[in-house]
């Protein structure tokens, strides 16, 4: 049996967290468009924007991101089976094998796997992200391990480091909070 999760409202939905300090937030506006979803994320602490565009089912197509300027910062693609590249048309062999995007500086990127993986309760999976650093706009892969807890909630383990953090999702698999780092406004 598969994990329903609810279907977003067809005019988008729109979600808010705070730094778990108070000391920055974040708005993620998601809308259906071009036959798949985008995400358009500002992060206040960070100084940066991103745009995440989806496939219907949660797989990653591309990523954007914005720090100064209105063109990207950082532009990534995929092909859908794990290829992926720049805007200048550039392979990054590097990236090859990786699933999702995945920023520290936010919550939302948990939602990506949870959402395109629905996974049951006491099930798991191991992925690899394409890690972004906001500040040096460096890209590598990690390997991480997703879990559907028993009790509902996830946990998130980074495979190298054996740090993991539990949080819960809201009806639509997108983080509520998640202590110490983020909460929902």
């Amino acid at each position: 049996m598969t994990t329903a999760l609810t279907a977003f409202p067809a005019d988008g939905y729109t979600v808010r967290w705070q730094a778990w300090g108070g000391d920055g937030d974040e708005t993620v506006e998601l809308r259906w468009e071009n036959e798949g979803w985008t995400a358009i994320g500002e992060l206040s602490r960070e100084r940066v924007s991103y745009v995440v565009r989806l496939s219907p089912t949660w797989s990653v197509r591309q990523f954007l991101l914005f720090r100064d300027a209105d063109e990207p910062d950082l532009w990534l693609g995929t092909d859908g089976s794990g290829r992926w590249g720049e805007l200048n048309g550039a392979h990054r062999p590097d990236l090859d094998g990786c699933t999702d995007i995945d920023l520290h500086a936010t919550p939302f990127t948990n939602s990506l796997p949870i959402r395109r993986l629905q996974l049951d309760p006491g099930d798991g999976a191991d992925i690899t992200v394409a890690l972004v650093d906001v500040e040096t706009l460096g890209v590598v892969p990690v390997d991480q391990r997703y879990e559907h807890l028993p009790t509902g909630a996830w946990r998130k383990t980074h495979q190298r480091t054996g740090i993991a953090s539990e949080f819960r999702v809201d009806q639509y698999g997108l983080v509520h909070d998640e202590p110490d780092l983020f909460r929902r406004v």
